[in-house]
């Protein structure tokens, strides 16, 4: 049971009207005071985008006792700095993205707008969170996933999270077994684009491809724990130092 009443910020990629964002909003007001702040149409693989060329538009679409809902016409991102620069009078105990309709494990994190939200969140030192369920139908079940949600979002709230530290969360679909702490799988997509032709002749394409696993043998990563019937919980940082590339780099001479 919570004891002190915290302000919660949610988001996510899929939009405002998503069934994923809905369920995970139900879940938060357990734990205090919710203000969810959701791109107005679905705007995923947005990753950290920012809105620069037109103007950024938000507007209340439900306000009860508990939860306070706005639309916004940016991406995940933007969401996050409107949230924090526009509507809240005080910075959130907790930022939580999702639940998205689909992984955002191994280098789909790069891409990911949940994610890039729950960056935006780490950058304002706001404990934050990506959940995600691989699943992509029409209608996901997301009942296995929520009690996890709830211990993972309960233990942060008590214990906190480094600075400049956030967590993506995965889960499978169906039955799961349990959690496990991992690291983000190596991998890449190969036959990324689908070509047709449009009656006037013109080629167009469409993203697609498939996820090609560089390490599949390799058991703490969050591919292999899904496989396997785990959530996947990593940690992730916005510093992308390659530290232990700085050295070698020092050996070029290029420094004067």
């Amino acid at each position: 049971m919570i004891m002190n009443k915290k302000l919660i910020l949610i988001t996510n990629d899929d939009g405002f009207d998503a069934k994923g964002i809905q369920v995970l909003t139900k879940l938060m007001t357990r734990f205090g005071d919710v203000v969810v702040v959701a791109p107005d149409v679905p705007r995923s693989a947005q990753s950290n985008a920012l809105t620069v060329t037109q103007p950024i538009r938000f507007r209340k679409i439900e306000e009860n006792e508990q939860v306070i809902r706005y639309s916004c016409t940016g991406t995940p991102t933007d969401c996050v700095k409107i949230a924090l620069n526009e509507i809240l009078s005080q910075k959130p105990d907790l930022l939580v993205s999702g639940i998205n309709h689909g992984a955002n494990s191994a280098i789909n994190v790069l891409y990911s707008g949940t994610i890039g939200a729950v960056l935006e969140g780490c950058v304002n030192r706001i404990p934050s969170i990506g959940f995600s369920l691989c699943s992509y139908q029409a209608d996901p079940d997301f009942t296995n996933f929520e009690p996890y949600i709830l211990q993972i979002v309960q233990t942060v709230l008590e214990k906190g999270l480094p600075n400049d530290v956030c967590l993506n969360v995965n889960a499978p679909s169906g039955e799961i077994k349990g959690i496990l702490i991992t690291r983000q799988c190596k991998g890449f997509w190969t036959q990324e684009f689908a070509g047709r032709t449009d009656p006037a002749g013109r080629a167009y394409y469409w993203l697609t491809g498939y996820f090609e696993n560089r390490e599949p043998e390799a058991e703490d990563t969050d591919e292999w724990a899904l496989s396997h019937g785990y959530i996947s919980v990593v940690p992730i940082k916005i510093d992308m130092t390659a530290y232990e590339a700085i050295e070698l780099l020092k050996q070029w001479n290029l420094e004067k």
